[in-house]
């Protein structure tokens, strides 16, 4: 794939994120003491600041299962249930996100 200047460290597997006008939810797998996911925390307030989107951070610390399934991923941003982002993602591939646009990721 062509390289569009996204970080390396997106999710290659997702290939486009359908929000249109519709409703979004933002999930966001965290835990405490994570640096990146502080990060993360602070870029989402900023862009959904004033917005009707749901935000709902996860402490994978207390399930088990959720530990195992993103503990060496995260932070991990899901929009509208599918994964979207780990370990950072920039202000600007957020709002691109958000907005609906189709991303192609680098290989």
């Amino acid at each position: 794939m062509a390289d569009l200047g996204f970080s390396s460290l997106w999710d290659e597997t997702l290939v486009a994120v359908e929000v249109g006008t519709g409703y979004v939810t933002l999930t966001l797998y965290s835990r405490p003491g994570c640096h990146l996911c502080d990060d993360m925390k602070a870029l989402i307030d900023r862009v959904a600041h004033d917005t009707a989107w749901t935000v709902e951070v996860v402490d994978i610390s207390t399930d088990a299962e959720l530990e195992a399934r993103y503990g060496l991923e995260i932070p991990v941003l899901l929009v509208n249930g599918r994964k979207a982002a780990k370990y950072r993602v920039s202000e600007a591939d957020l709002r691109r996100l958000l907005k609906g646009r189709s991303l192609k990721l680098e290989a």
